[in-house]
């Protein structure tokens, strides 16, 4: 079942840039979670959400994600509609899951915008092919607003592209150190790449790779699944046992007996047995909500170090110090329209004119259309003198406590 109309004429297959997809998967049921990352780990980089407000943490984090799965029942239609209207989410390809696939299902799904919808046991469609289809139709879309901005010069000026050289290649020298210090502890503390590649969409709607320093562990996935081997949903596990001798733990039960009964949930527990599956499932949720993050990652993103290899990317002319920001691809699709596609004719850049007006004015925030307006306005009016003055603006923001 397709929501979403096949695009028409002939696309040409891009090269896939990441070798699994990555899937933002949001279910309160930790075993369907299981069985789902196991029947596709060998495709599918899976990070496990059972709230809402974890999914859009993480995407506000600019987590990387090719598809987001849902379930109704897990809060996945209130998802799909804060993603539908929220500017700044774009066009994330959303997959709502059900327990049955039904005619009520398949309109539920419509009715919300949601691209497809499958019943959690992923029995009734190839996922894969739709992700697929997915990702063609994002490059389809970058590669028609490329011609579209290919009229305009977005080519950065020699002045510009020579303070860039300069100024970051004399950052990258003497920050040398750092970046071999901090490239060594990353391997010591975790197995995987020492940087972090994520596609941005840049000056002339151009797609290249972001980079920052790896923050998180390669193998969450794994490690969740090891980890819910001991925790209370698991069947096999202690807790679950417990459970089957009518509410009462293993020491009551070999009396029959309960001297500190407890009401919960309109049953009756052993107080024993409630704290210890109580504790189980505190240990379990402390290590779910936050498998990705190394120890050393943390401290990364708290000193905002792992933004370090960006100058990299500058050095490389994918962005210059100063212009709009680049954006993910799926937010990037919703500026193709007239209207918003010249934010893209100026340079990209680390800092730019909506971040240090956002200061100057003291606004709390700014809308999705007052910053394209701005990026648009820096698009047409970058100059030399321009510059200088956002990034004179940029040091006073950068000791504030927003980010910018």
């Amino acid at each position: 079942m397709e929501l979403t109309s096949a695009i028409e004429g002939t696309v040409v297959e891009p090269k896939p840039y990441v070798a699994q997809f990555r899937v933002v998967y949001l279910n309160k049921d930790l075993e369907q979670y299981l069985r789902f990352s196991k029947q596709y780990e060998d495709s599918l980089q899976v990070e496990y959400f059972d709230n809402k407000a974890g999914v859009l943490s993480a995407l506000e984090e600019n987590f990387p994600a090719d598809i987001i799965l849902a379930h109704t029942e897990s809060g996945g239609i209130e998802l799909l509609d804060t993603i539908r209207n929220s500017p700044g989410f774009g066009n994330i390809p959303f997959v709502l899951m059900v327990n049955n696939l039904t005619q009520d299902a398949i309109d539920l799904a419509r009715q919300h915008h949601a691209d497809d919808v499958f019943s959690v046991r992923f029995d009734d469609g190839d996922l894969l092919t739709r992700i697929r289809y997915f990702k063609k139709r994002q490059w389809y879309v970058a590669s028609k607003a490329s011609e579209k901005i290919s009229a305009e010069n977005t080519r950065t000026p020699f002045w510009k592209r020579a303070i860039d050289v300069v100024t970051t290649g004399t950052a990258v020298i003497l920050l040398l150190p750092v970046f071999l210090l901090v490239a060594l502890l990353i391997r010591l503390d975790s197995k995987g790449p020492v940087f972090y590649k994520s596609k941005r969409v840049g000056s002339g709607y151009k797609i290249f790779d972001l980079y920052k320093f790896r923050t998180m562990r390669t193998d969450a996935d794994q490690l969740i699944r090891k980890m819910a081997a001991l925790s209370m949903y698991n069947k096999n596990t202690e807790p679950a046992q417990q459970i089957e001798t009518n509410g009462l733990c293993e020491e009551c039960a070999a009396g029959n007996q309960c001297k500190s009964l407890l009401f919960h949930d309109g049953k009756q527990i052993c107080e024993k047995l409630y704290h210890f599956q109580k504790d189980q499932k505190a240990a379990f949720m402390k290590f779910q909500n936050d498998p990705r993050i190394t120890r050393f990652g943390q401290f990364l993103r708290n000193s905002s170090l792992d933004e370090l290899p960006q100058l990299i990317n500058i050095l490389k002319g994918d962005m210059s110090l100063v212009g709009n920001r680049p954006l993910p691809l799926y937010e990037a699709e919703k500026m193709t329209t007239d209207d918003k596609i010249l934010r893209f004719a100026g340079p990209a850049g680390l800092t730019g004119l909506w971040q240090v007006t956002k200061r100057g004015k003291g606004k709390a925030d700014m809308s999705e259309e007052e910053r394209t307006q701005l990026d648009i306005t820096y698009a047409k009016e970058f100059s030399f003198k321009m510059d200088m003055q956002i990034i004179l603006k940029t040091f006073p923001a950068l000791l504030q406590s927003e980010n910018v």
